[in-house]
């Protein structure tokens, strides 16, 4: 019996519960918390103990909760885990060592895949939600040299089904303005491989520390956190999803004056962000930039979130 099929899913009630809340991770005592939209009834889903989580993800049809563990980045024994939204029945879905150091996660209903980039790994990865079928749709680099090159390292991913596409980021050296977003086919093109596809768009270049990403398909617009230095750093911010070589759009920041923003994750239908710093901050903002809020403090080394509508 597969990890997928030994889980008991969560009942009704318990689903309707956790709706209309929010999920982060603090990757230094390795907690999962939520809480809702406004930072009130703010929950410890599992108390610690998770090897450095970064991304994370709901699927609440199933009553999941995903994460990475990015582990020891020299070790190559990150991670993929998946609870009950309630913290219960932990199941490992990625073994340790099946992914070198998973970053952001995103999870595509349709197909019922997992999506994540690879830092270390310098790769963009799927598998099925129980963890079958693992793929590299993009490799930037395989050597040990390789490695060492942080303009190879994988780190925020989003999904645009509906067109076909996968967009990435690759943060490049600390605060060195080498950062780039990069978009691609969601599979890879017939006769080639990950490291050899041909339709590899770079859509932004020259940034700070691009980190994590999300999508507002209605509006075309992309959105992203960014943890580098000031002015461009430490923001969010978003751009049209058509740019393009020949016609790229400027970036527009949004938020500014993060302690080195990472997680970010949009509320589509009530046009608002979400999203965490390193200083232990989780707020929200309308999509403008607006209405920018400070949900709670002091939570430790914010990393991933996610929001359940």
């Amino acid at each position: 019996m597969s990890t997928l099929e030994s889980l008991t899913l969560t009942n009704e009630s318990t689903k309707r519960s956790f709706s209309g809340r929010i999920f982060f991770l603090d990757a230094s005592a390795g907690r999962v918390l939520s809480a809702n939209p406004d930072g009130s009834d703010l929950t410890v889903v599992i108390p610690g103990g998770l090897k450095h989580p970064d991304g994370l993800v709901v699927d609440p049809p199933r009553g999941h909760l995903y994460w990475t563990n990015m582990g020891n980045p020299v070790k190559n024994d990150g991670s993929i885990f998946r609870s009950d939204l309630d913290g219960g029945n932990i199941s490992v879905i990625v073994p340790p060592g099946g992914t070198f150091t998973p970053k952001q996660l995103q999870i595509e209903s349709t197909k019922q895949k997992l999506y994540w980039c690879d830092r270390e790994g310098m790769r963009v990865m799927r598998c099925s939600l129980d963890g079958s079928d693992i793929e590299t749709l993009v490799e930037t680099g395989r050597t040990e040299a390789d490695r060492r090159d942080q303009t190879r390292w994988c780190v925020g991913i989003a999904i645009d089904p509906e067109n076909g596409k996968v967009y990435w980021t690759q943060k490049g050296r600390d605060n060195a303005g080498e950062g780039a977003i990069f978009r691609a086919g969601i599979d890879i093109p017939a006769g080639e491989t990950a490291a050899t596809r041909t339709d590899i768009e770079l859509l932004f270049a020259s940034l700070p520390e691009p980190i994590d990403l999300d999508l507002d398909p209605t509006s075309r617009m992309l959105y992203w956190t960014d943890r580098g230095d000031p002015p461009r750093g430490n923001t969010v911010n978003r751009a049209s999803m058509n740019s393009s070589a020949d016609s790229p759009a400027a970036p527009q920041i949004l938020i500014t004056h993060l302690m080195e923003g990472i997680g970010l994750a949009l509320d589509l239908k009530g046009r608002r962000m979400f999203f965490t710093d390193l200083a232990g901050s989780v707020y929200s903002a309308n999509f403008d930039g607006s209405n920018e809020k400070m949900l709670a403090a002091g939570q430790g080394n914010l990393t991933g979130i996610c929001f359940v509508e």
